[in-house]
């Protein structure tokens, strides 16, 4: 979507707007739902640090770059090269520790070209720093989404270490003073800013428009809760759950559990208790139960799954935590912890009256909440100076690039499009890998957001010599799909043709290795590898790589950390790859029945070159150092 002359706003945000499957993304678009309702036009970069998380952990990550370049005027993709740190040993994260350089690098090169954008609007306080590269006469704004100043204390009940950012106040003062206004989803926090900083504090409750009348039922059969696999919500519902359980009996109400959270909770098995995983619509979930429940432990900012419900003509049933920033007092919306949350289903599931109630405060909340948050925006609006922008309409986003190509029994579909959700296409091919541009490559191209992908299925001619010449599966950095490496959703020997093709690519971690061992049945190698590998903390594939040999499938079956350092190379592009000294040892990885055997032979085959890892979002490779005779000891 292009619009010419409408004044522009840049929104910089490190999590995407499409899907909304998490809170941070419904109130991101709210943001700029709001700003498109005053008449601006927006320009939304995607610093893709969600997308390094997700991967990190092993997940595919889910954004929707089509529905992004949809529903904005331009949508610029930055690269995170610089990896986050999830976890800090002192008091909390310095305000600029998850700020990586290419978001500065980026706004700097954004306004060279684009002056006339007359506000920014950084989500988030820990992306702050960037508004110094902001140029004068342009409005800086901080969406803050939530107070950060420990927060970290909310995990202590829980005995658990946060895995999102914290800080202390002195720290979130410094962010906050690089703003010209501050944004603050509900009172209590507003205040908290306006004490912490001398700024314009703007209270913008994101407003909920009724999207569905709501229904009084008549009693509860199932009851709701979908939500984003985020440390609050799982600490929360975990609880609930097993609390819920607990009291259950066949003529109560069913618990109905959605959402990515649901990946978050593989094996729980309670009666009373439903997972439905990830659903395509919210809509069709909350048609499907009779109320919801949100009970909250911890957390902070405005919870927008209570909002959402009751934009959707669902009666919520929660924790005095969960209804923060919501002005009521019904004392269904005032509960105190889980056996309260769990009393009161009990007491409502069977009582229309005390239903119809519930339901009519409900319906009378959101009214109060909707003209309070329409008030809030407009004045907000209003205190943004405005100016004409002076830009050409850009053209629509290109078809998809794609090319099929077979070769070493796999087929490959390669396309440049931005189609970014599905993992796996319209053909069942299975998706490999995503181009990972470099900084440099990104500014050079105008940050798009289409990238190329690589989707593969096996070849079914079995008289396809496997030695043949693999497909290419990359024209640079890459970022692997975590779930074909870890649930080996393709055959052995296409895994092993696509780890043949990715043997060049760019690796994140190298390390010279020496054979001590060698076997048809397995080797052993000294080196140096990253401490994730010897902990054995990673689902990893590897495979050994030869001149003129097919790739092999290994398992690795041991890893003992060294005393002494070996003597030998290592390398990383990423800080937080620790070397240790090791030994691995390996053997050929069986898979129904079949293995690829290592070539025998009374010396190493000059042939064999290295070993390849697959690690989440990691390529590693250990170089075999070329050797006519094994060494028995480790020097």
């Amino acid at each position: 979507m292009a619009t010419e002359g409408k004044p522009t706003v840049l929104v910089v945000t490190p999590m995407p707007a499409a899907p909304m499957s998490a809170g941070n993304r419904r109130r991101l678009s709210a943001t700029c739902e709001a700003l498109q309702r005053g008449g601006f036009a927006i320009d939304l970069a995607y610093l893709q640090h969600e997308d390094q998380i997700y991967r990190r952990f092993g997940q595919h990550p889910p954004t929707d770059a089509a529905a992004m370049v949809a529903a904005f005027d331009r949508v610029f993709y930055i690269p995170a090269a610089t990896p986050i740190p999830l976890k800090t040993w002192t008091g909390g994260f310095t305000i600029d520790a998850w700020c990586p350089p290419e978001i500065d690098e980026f706004v700097a090169w954004y306004f060279e070209r684009n002056p006339d954008t007359c506000a920014t609007v950084v989500n988030y306080v820990f992306l702050s720093r960037c508004l110094d590269a902001v140029p004068d006469g342009v409005t800086r704004v901080i969406d803050t989404h939530d107070r950060f100043t420990d927060r970290h204390l909310q995990y202590r009940p829980f005995r658990a270490e946060p895995n999102f950012f914290y800080t202390d106040r002195a720290s979130e003062a410094v962010g906050l003073s690089r703003a010209d206004m501050i944004l603050a989803i509900q009172a209590a926090e507003a205040d908290y800013f306006r004490g912490l900083v001398d700024r314009d504090v703007y209270l913008l409750p994101p407003v909920f428009a009724e999207r569905a009348k709501f229904r009084t039922p008549d009693r509860l059969t199932r009851f709701g809760f979908i939500g984003h696999g985020n440390d609050p919500n799982l600490f929360s519902i975990s609880k609930f759950a097993h609390g819920w359980a607990a009291s259950w009996r066949p003529d109560l109400p069913v618990l109905v559990i959605a959402g990515e959270i649901c990946g978050s909770l593989n094996g729980l098995e309670l009666p009373g208790v439903q997972l439905v995983g990830y659903v395509d619509s919210v809509e069709t979930f909350y048609a499907g139960v009779d109320a919801v429940v949100a009970p909250m432990l911890m957390g902070s900012g405005l919870k927008m799954k209570v909002a959402e419900a009751l934009s959707l003509g669902r009666p919520v049933i929660g924790t005095r935590i969960a209804f923060e920033g919501f002005d009521t007092d019904h004392p269904t919306h005032r509960l105190k912890g889980v056996a309260d949350t769990v009393t009161a289903i009990l007491r409502l599931h069977d009582d229309p009256d005390a239903l119809a109630a519930l339901t009519e405060a409900c319906a009378d909340l959101l009214a109060r909440y909707n003209a309070k948050a329409a008030t809030c925006e407009a004045a907000w609006l209003n205190a943004i100076p405005r100016r004409s922008a002076r830009r050409a309409v850009l053209p629509a986003a290109s078809a998809p690039d794609v090319s099929t190509t077979v070769g070493a029994g796999i087929i490959v579909r390669e396309e440049r499009s931005l189609r970014s959700l599905p993992t796996a296409d319209e053909d069942g091919r299975i998706l490999v890998a995503t181009e990972n541009p470099s900084p440099a490559a990104a500014r050079d191209a105008g940050y798009p957001p289409e990238r190329w992908r690589w989707f593969v299925s096996p070849e079914p001619d079995e008289s396809l010599p496997s030695a043949a010449p693999a497909p290419a599966l990359h024209g640079g950095p890459v970022s692997l799909s975590p779930e074909w490496i870890h649930g080996r959703s393709l055959p052995r020997p296409a895994r092993e043709a696509i780890a043949r093709s990715l043997g060049d690519a760019q690796a994140d971690w190298t390390a010279d290795g020496r054979l001590v061992g060698y076997e048809a049945d397995g080797l052993t190698v000294v080196t140096c590898v990253p401490s994730f590998l010897v902990a054995r903390s990673r689902a990893t594939a590897a495979f050994v790589l030869g001149d003129g040999e097919p790739a092999r499938e290994l398992r690795l079956t041991s890893t003992a950390a060294l005393a002494r350092s070996p003597g030998l190379a290592f390398a990383a592009i990423r800080g937080e790859l620790t070397p240790v000294p090791a030994s691995l040892t390996f053997e050929p990885l069986e898979i129904d029945g079949s293995a690829s055997p290592i070539p025998a032979s009374r010396k190493v085959p000059s042939r064999l070159k290295a070993v390849l890892f697959l690690s989440d979002d990691l390529v590693g490779l250990i170089r075999l150092a070329p050797s006519g005779n094994i060494c028995l000891e480790v020097q």
